[in-house]
């Protein structure tokens, strides 16, 4: 598997851009994403010209068009920042990234819950960074995440989906591209997206039903917007019990009854959260070896990369 590209902030890498001069290090994103990604590393600070140290600075004013001010002198560098912005998402747009680290809090960078001050005083926790703010504008469908909030197990699983999803869509457009190469990915995504949402994965199903030559450009374009939108949904246990018990029953004419009270007691174990998600998985995936299902074979549920396995449960 080719390293998959990411953009993060510079200071999450171990670069000491800081407005203190610091960096924050984020062991996770080096040391285990690191194996598996290519970072394209970012700081909007210093990148648009401020030096390091350097005044701290926060968001003001509009939640929805905040400025980018000093905290102590009060200078605005929020037309700095948009100036070199625009320049650097054309830079970005070039590094195919298939997804993007932000750095918490941050008044550039922080993509979720970001202080920003109103004429009061009083900061309102509902700001997203300037740079964060342009990025998403820009690139709706590359996913995104902040640091901090991959320690959150399902927010991190939900991350990783969204980025090997992403990159596997960027090798289709690169090296396929085709009607039928658009079937077969939907096909092998079948019951990773059911984990995700059901419903999802039959509109997805119907868009790609409704596809033809004349209007296969179109029909990507729709399907890879209702592709990102159904994996914001989250995986939860049950909807893993709801896959894991759609898969057995691709078995229920081979397996004994010892064998499939082994298997639901595995789903029903993990569900109760007595048993890891990889037990019943494992157990499906020898069946599906055993019996020789091809379509199973194929299904990046049951068989994800040894990267992805590693990145999503640490093994």
């Amino acid at each position: 598997m080719r390293k998959i590209r990411l953009g993060a902030s510079a200071c999450l890498l171990g670069q000491k851009v800081r407005y203190d001069g610091q960096h924050k290090l984020d062991h996770y994103i080096v040391d285990i994403l690191g194996q598996f990604a290519e970072f394209v590393p970012v700081c909007p600070e210093v990148e648009c010209g401020l030096p390091v140290p350097r005044e701290a600075m926060h968001l003001a004013g509009d939640i929805d068009a905040p400025r980018l001010v000093t905290i102590h002198t009060g200078i605005d560098h929020t037309g700095m920042m948009n100036a070199w912005m625009t320049k650097k998402l054309d830079e970005l747009e070039k590094e195919k990234l298939c997804g993007f680290i932000f750095k918490s809090k941050s008044p550039s960078s922080g993509r979720f819950n970001v202080k920003v001050f109103g004429g009061n005083g009083i900061p309102v926790k509902q700001g997203v960074g300037l740079f964060a703010r342009g990025f998403t504008e820009r690139f709706p469908l590359i996913p995104v995440e902040e640091e901090g909030r991959l320690n959150d197990n399902a927010l991190r699983e939900n991350f990783i989906d969204k980025i090997m999803v992403f990159s596997r869509w960027r090798e289709y457009e690169e090296n396929d591209g085709s009607a039928q190469g658009l079937v077969e990915f939907h096909s092998r995504h079948k019951y990773m997206l059911m984990a995700h949402s059901s419903d999802s994965v039959k509109e997805l199903g119907r868009i790609v039903a409704a596809q033809n030559r004349k209007n296969l450009t179109e029909t990507k374009k729709r399907y890879l917007e209702a592709l990102m939108k159904a994996l914001d949904y989250k995986v939860t246990p049950k909807k893993n019990r709801n896959v894991m018990m759609h898969i057995m029953g691709y078995f229920k004419k081979n397996l004994s009854a010892y064998e499939k009270q082994e298997l639901l007691d595995l789903i029903n174990g993990y569900v109760d959260g007595l048993f890891p998600m990889l037990s019943p998985l494992t157990l499906l995936r020898h069946y599906t070896r055993k019996y020789n299902s091809e379509f199973l074979l194929q299904q990046y549920y049951l068989n994800p990369s040894a990267e992805e396995l590693q990145l999503k449960y640490h093994v």
